[in-house]
């Protein structure tokens, strides 16, 4: 398999740490945390379930695969809890998924760092499909049919195709009637659609209509989620995947259930009682993701301001905390600085103007490309009290330490226009 690396997000972000302790002033843009305190209802479930030191089922309790099928029932997915399976975090079963369900994948391109390392490491080969103008997350539809049918030509397999929406790294989300189309791609070539839909419960406009492919063609899409972005339990690692109704989806289920035997035997009994509290989506869970929401749809605008005011072309960001400049209108003056690629981008932002981002080059995006991605949700504070200030302020953007972080980044991305 050759030798791997860490992925990219976890290097920066442990050399961002290193700086700033060394006291280096760095804004930190360059990590995919929903940097959030734990919700403390979370907490006290957390601490209730420590006595629940048994292994139990593999696949999960019954109480929280319940939970999670009235999760998605309540989303237009009717679920039974037989369809759900509970793990460590959604990355080991978006791995598993790649082990046991047989092709290549269809990725777009740009999408998050792990997808691509994952088809590698279960023995597949990634096609990288661009993304439609409107949205990031999806492949455009056209170009994934020209995409399969190119692979093939060449004696590969294409049968696996990730989605996200809202999409990381981009920050936005697929309209209704791109997943259309995409669906009816994957029905007339046969392909299994896996829905990533980790950041589906923080639009920034609660009323912005969303599709998952499961509502269109549930015989042949699997939804897999989890609460690190949603709740900020990103250290927590609780994920969770739904799985078609009938044989189809039961093959697969107990395919994945072989594999976590194997690797991670069980999500630990403590995150399940976490978990079958969250997805029961009681009042003050479900108010405090509208607050959550509301704070990350703020600041990821007010960095898509920023941006775009310093000349960068960039798709408006409408859920998560992320934004996708691209430099490319400024390629000329930038290039003046010895900035002509993600890379020395990325390099240029932190060595000299203090702004830490991941250069698209670790998305799949072209190397040539000015492009990274900003998430926002560092932003937020380095202290649990700036943090929940953060949440409950009626205007976050005038907090201190918030407003002196968007003006460090306003400075540096004028300077960085200025050449």
């Amino acid at each position: 398999m050759g030798r791997r690396k860490v992925s990219p997000n976890l290097a920066l972000d442990q050399l961002v740490a290193r700086r700033q302790a060394e006291g280096e002033r760095i804004v930190h843009l360059g990590f995919g945390e929903s940097r959030l305190p734990v919700f403390p209802p979370l907490a006290d479930r957390l601490a209730a379930g420590t006595d629940r030191n048994a292994y139990g089922p593999v696949v999960g309790d019954a109480g929280v695969r319940a939970a999670v099928a009235g999760y998605f029932a309540r989303r237009g997915l009717p679920t039974e809890a037989h369809q759900v399976v509970v793990a460590p975090g959604s990355k080991p079963l978006l791995l598993a998924l790649d082990m046991v369900h047989p092709g290549d994948v269809l990725l777009p391109q740009p999408c998050w760092v792990t997808y691509g390392p994952q088809a590698t490491l279960a023995g597949k080969r990634a096609f990288g499909v661009p993304i439609p103008p409107e949205c990031g997350g999806v492949p455009d539809p056209d170009a994934m049919r020209e995409t399969i049918r190119a692979a093939r030509a060449l004696g590969h397999d294409p049968r696996i195709v990730v989605l996200t929406s809202p999409d990381n790294p981009t920050g936005t989300t697929a309209p209704p009637e791109i997943i259309r189309a995409i669906c009816a791609v994957a029905e007339d070539e046969d392909l299994l659609l896996v829905s990533d839909e980790i950041y589906r419960d923080i639009p920034h406009d609660p009323a912005m209509p969303y599709l998952s492919p499961a509502e269109v063609v549930p015989h042949r899409t699997i939804v897999v989620t989890g609460l690190s972005k949603s709740l900020a339990l990103g250290g927590w690692r609780i994920g969770v995947v739904r799985f078609p109704e009938g044989p189809g989806g039961e093959r697969m289920r107990d395919d994945v259930a072989s594999v976590a035997s194997e690797i991670w035997s069980t999500l630990a009994g403590p995150m399940q009682a976490v978990a079958e509290y969250a997805f029961s989506e009681p009042p003050e869970v479900c108010a405090h993701l509208r607050a959550s929401a509301r704070l990350h749809g703020t600041v990821a605008k007010a960095v898509y301001d920023i941006v775009v005011a310093a000349g960068a072309q960039c798709r408006p960001p409408t859920g998560g905390f992320y934004v996708y400049p691209d430099f490319a209108p400024l390629r000329e003056s930038l290039a003046r600085l010895g900035v002509t690629d993600g890379e020395s981008l990325q390099r240029h932002l932190i060595e000299e103007l203090g702004i830490a981002v991941l250069a698209g080059v670790h998305f799949g995006d072209d190397p040539r490309a000015l492009r990274f991605r900003a998430a926002t949700s560092m932003l937020y504070g380095r202290t649990r009290g700036g943090q929940w200030a953060a949440l409950r302020a009626e205007d976050p953007l005038k907090l201190p330490h918030i407003a002196e972080a968007l003006a460090d980044i306003e400075r540096g991305f004028t300077k960085l226009a200025a050449g």
